[in-house]
């Protein structure tokens, strides 16, 4: 499996922070506070996302438009925003990195917007196993009957999960 290799870390200024958080802010509403720090580094890798370290750990992560917790930062601190609830039978498969299929959803959030991130969680415990991007608006997701709907670009024991920094 291979690593995701560092080559740059930096501390990013206050306007940098502050365009990070409102970023975060629009995905999660003020939830996001819980990542404010006075220190936020940027983590240049080869993974497909940015990667920000809050006081050390790496708890964002961002691509294009949008910036959302990494699955260590959802654990850190959980959010009820942006929540795609799985049943047990498809807990295993979704922690190994697959989709989130239709028929292993049972609860959709009413804030979950099609081409945005959300975390895909357990349905006993509420923790989470996942994040991905929808493939469908909330209310088209409840509609639909088969197929995917949440596509995993995280998920527990990935690189970026197993990222020492």
């Amino acid at each position: 499996m291979p690593k995701i290799a560092v080559k740059k870390r930096h501390v990013i200024r206050k306007s940098q922070i502050t365009e990070l958080l409102d970023r975060l802010t629009s995905e999660i509403g003020p939830s996001a506070e819980l990542f404010r720090s006075d220190r936020i580094e940027r983590v240049e890798t080869d993974a497909s996302v940015e990667l920000y370290l809050v006081d050390k750990k790496p708890l964002l992560m961002a691509s294009g438009d949008w910036a959302f917790p990494t699955l260590r930062g959802l654990v850190e601190h959980p959010l009820p925003e942006r929540r795609v609830t799985v049943d047990a039978g498809a807990i295993k498969f979704v922690a190994n990195g697959a989709d989130a299929m239709r028929p292993g959803i049972v609860a959709i959030a009413p804030d979950i917007r099609e081409g945005r991130p959300v975390q895909v969680v357990e349905e006993r415990y509420g923790k989470p196993l996942a994040v991905g991007i929808a493939l469908l608006d909330a209310a088209d997701m409840e509609r639909q009957e088969k197929g995917k709907s949440v596509k995993s670009i995280h998920y527990v024991g990935d690189d970026i999960w197993n990222l020492e920094i």
